[in-house]
């Protein structure tokens, strides 16, 4: 007994180690783990360096020591990682003995299988067995009509007719089963992933609802979140948490993750920020990469958690890994993060995405030979986004015309599909390298860099790392984001030339502001480990962040805006609500947006509630319009009380640290009528000044407010004044004379036979009329030629 407890130990041991390595992806089909993301062996570069390497544009850092370090801090650090080596080294060394040892125990220890009835009931399997001269090292069901797995217990069946089941009929019945759910599955997910249809789709879920009801997990994970969105089912969030929940009692980290999430916003139970740490914990321990996002984040934030840094760096970081190694050269898809708020405020602006007769506009003028036309549909192709799918097909026709017209830019994005490969192009260094030659030689900084690549790994070409950074170099003062990225890990690893910190941080930095994910994360591991800069955690965590929304499930974004111009509000709140709890600012307020216009899915007397929630998450991510929401919420009293001193904290933020317009107009009105602040006018004129200032939108408005506020000043002063008082202090003699009274009698007099004479004149200028005669109208005399009626 103490042998196989210490065995199931350490197995458990070993389990638990290895699915730290494992992490599932959430929206593919099956699980992946970081290792199998990795390039192979002829794509990595020889490293020059100790504890470093770079693969595709990426620093994995394996030390994380820093030439920029003191000589104390390298001496505390080694000593440190020689404490840590050297245990790592010995529980490793531990484990690998007991595993070892307890593995060989089992080996021998193993159950043998029995025969269950037949002819030889109770009697042990022997493998291998001869049966219609065929050799079986395992159960089979040849033979047999009912499928029902069977074994031998003597090496020749024939001969001697020793037999027996290897499984009770009800064993075999749930295998079958869950067979021919696995069969029912298989064909669902063909009809899934080879349609583009609805229809079709529709039916592909049709098939996984018929495994999902034969307990197949996997189609289960996937109808529970068709019933969570309205993907293709109706929306049924009551279904698919009992589907959650029974997932979550077979283990899966999907499921985990999912009811996490329902718990954490009220969908379908009572909200319990308690219970959903509990599952996204559970999750995230499964491998479930959302998990980890959720977690990192809310460790960031502090939500339901104590804040801490280093704890969202863990989890941000393992996500990043993960995203970064999905990453093409190319860059990976496009987010678009699309605001309903400015869309519906804001009509007339754009919101990133080509509307349907521009896209038609482009291809029509690609057809008649336009190759900027051409290259523009390549690369919408390629890359995907602003409405248009990701659709290699088209991109590699487009990009093909164009360069048969001699373009530049086609040649080089043609050498980078030959070069990557996909399912319509084959992988061909030789063609990628003739491709970037041609677009090189035309000074093309995408050639220029492709080339530097060929040479950086030996694509078609010897190593050759000087040409590597003359061709990298080239094209990074083009501007290029590639060679910017290339350059920054030749001078991180110093790989032909001195390494320097300093330059390759420059050079990410380059390559962020052009978007490249790579180089965020670059910057966000040196960040992390404190090489070439003073290691900060939140600056790190901030860019593993940006690099972990970059991810596949950022596509989401987009079906969840595509179900709110549908008409679709619950299905659009509910996905928003999931990407919200990943820490994606746009999809925090646009989940409060679509809440405060009276979602149905939420109850009547919660929507404010939730929203204010959203609002409060996206304000402190810095959107400035959430912020004013926030102020507004507390002024009217909208899912909380009237607090117009919160209120005015509120707009302060947003007036200081955003310089939001509308916020200096509230301050205004608020120091204006005295709300939450003592009343004071001047400073209520110079609030409205400033709005008038900061956004000339606001112009009309202040005018108006400032007429107001004048108004309000004139009648304050006069209401102020004392006019007896005035007036006793006027002396009319010392002032006009002492004869004034005269004077004045005078002037009146006089003003009024002015006024007698002027109506006696116009008395007499008007006649008075004999009588009124209606006025004729006159007619037009009828034409000559009247047509027929």
């Amino acid at each position: 007994m103490g042998r196989r407890a210490r065995l199931g130990l350490v197995l458990c041991l070993a389990a638990l180690w290895a699915g730290g390595l494992a992490v599932a992806d959430e929206e593919g089909n099956q699980d992946e783990s970081l290792e199998s993301k990795t390039l192979s062996a002829e794509d990595q570069v020889k490293d020059h360096s100790t504890g470093t390497r770079v693969v595709a544009g990426q620093i994995f850092l394996e030390s994380g020591k820093s030439d920029s370090q003191s000589e104390d801090e390298e001496n505390f650090h080694s000593q440190e990682e020689e404490k840590e080596s050297s245990l790592e080294e010995l529980n490793s060394l531990e484990m690998s003995n007991l595993l070892n040892k307890d593995l060989e125990e089992a080996e021998i220890q193993s159950p043998v299988l029995t025969a269950i009835g037949g002819t030889a009931d109770g009697e042990p399997c022997h493998f291998p067995f001869l049966f219609m001269e065929k050799e079986y090292a395992e159960c089979t069901a040849d033979g047999r009509e009912d499928g029902r797995l069977w074994c031998a217990t003597t090496y020749d069946y024939k001969k001697d007719q020793k037999w027996g089941f290897c499984e009770t009929e009800e064993q075999s019945n749930k295998r079958r089963q869950m067979q021919e759910a696995e069969d029912v599955y298989q064909t669902g997910m063909k009809i899934l992933n080879e349609s583009s249809k609805k229809a079709q789709k529709k039916e592909a879920y049709q098939y996984l609802l018929k495994a999902a009801d034969m307990n197949h997990t996997k189609a289960m994970e996937k109808v529970s979140y068709a019933l969570l969105f309205g993907d293709y089912l109706k929306q049924n969030i009551q279904s698919s948490k009992e589907l959650f929940e029974k997932l979550t009692e077979e283990g899966s980290p999907k499921g985990q993750m999912a009811l996490g999430f329902l718990y954490a916003s009220g969908l379908g139970v009572n909200s319990s920020q308690a219970k959903a740490l509990v599952y996204y914990t559970f999750g995230a321990l499964g491998g479930n990469l959302i998990a980890h996002m959720i977690l990192g984040y809310r460790y960031w934030a502090g939500i339901g958690v104590l804040q801490s840094c280093e704890s969202a760096l863990t989890h941000y970081r393992l996500v990043a890994n993960h995203v970064a190694s999905d990453i093409s050269l190319t860059g990976g898809t496009v987010v678009q993060r699309i605001r309903l708020a400015d869309e519906v405020e804001n009509p007339g602006m754009a919101s990133g995405m080509l509307e349907e007769d521009l896209i038609q506009y482009y291809q029509f003028l690609a057809e008649k030979g336009d190759v900027q036309a051409q290259v523009g549909l390549g690369q919408l192709h390629l890359h995907g986004g602003r409405g248009v799918e990701q659709n290699h097909q088209r991109a590699f026709e487009y990009f093909n015309q164009a360069a048969n017209a001699g373009n530049s830019h086609a040649m080089a994005f043609l050498g980078k599909m030959y070069s990557e490969g996909s399912d319509v192009v084959p992988q061909s260094n030789e063609t990628a390298l003739q491709y970037f030659k041609k677009a090189a030689d035309m000074g093309n900084p995408v050639g220029q860099s492709g080339l530097g690549m060929a040479y950086l790994y030996g694509r078609g070409v010897p190593v050759n790392y000087e040409l590597a950074l003359k061709y990298f170099q080239k094209a990074a003062e083009q501007g290029w984001v590639d060679g910017q990225l290339q350059l920054g890990s030749m001078y991180y690893n110093g790989i032909g030339v001195k390494r320097d910190y300093k330059q390759a941080l420059k050079y990410f930095n380059l390559a962020s502001q052009g978007g490249h994910i790579l180089a965020f994360y670059n910057l966000a591991q040196m960040h992390a480990t404190g090489t070439g800069v003073m290691r900060s955690c939140h600056t790190a965590v901030e860019l593993f962040k940006n690099v972990c929304e970059r991810g596949r499930w950022s596509e989401r974004l987009m079906t969840a805006y595509n179900s709110y111009k549908d008409g679709d509000s619950n299905s659009a709140v509910v996905q928003y609500l999931l990407l919200a709890e990943q820490g994606y600012e746009v999809a925090q307020s646009n989940a409060a947006f679509i809440l405060d216009q009276k979602a149905s899915i939420v109850g009547e007397n919660e929507t404010y509630p939730r929203a204010l929630l959203h609002w409060n998450r996206a304000a402190s991510q810095g959107y400035t319009v959430a912020r004013i929401k926030l102020g507004d919420y507390h002024f009217y009293g909208f899912g909380t009380d009237v607090d117009y001193e919160t209120a005015f904290i509120h707009y302060r933020l947003a007036s200081e640290q955003q310089h939001s317009a509308q916020a200096m107009f509230n301050l205004g009105y608020m120091h204006e009528k005295g709300l939450g602040i003592k009343q004071d006018i001047h400073l209520a004129k110079r609030f409205y000044d400033m709005a008038a200032e900061a956004s000339p939108d606001a112009q009309v408005p202040v005018f108006l407010a400032l007429c107001k506020l004048g108004v309000i000043y004139s009648l304050q002063y006069v209401r102020e004044i004392n006019i007896r008082e005035i007036f006793s202090h006027i002396d009319m003699d010392q002032l006009l004379g002492p004869e004034w009274d005269l004077y004045l009698m005078t002037i009146i007099a006089l003003l009024l036979g002015t006024i007698i004479a002027y109506r006696q004149r116009q008395h007499q200028a008007i006649p008075r009329p004999a009588g009124l005669r209606p006025a004729v109208p006159q007619q037009e005399p009828p034409p000559e030629h009247q047509p027929p009626q």
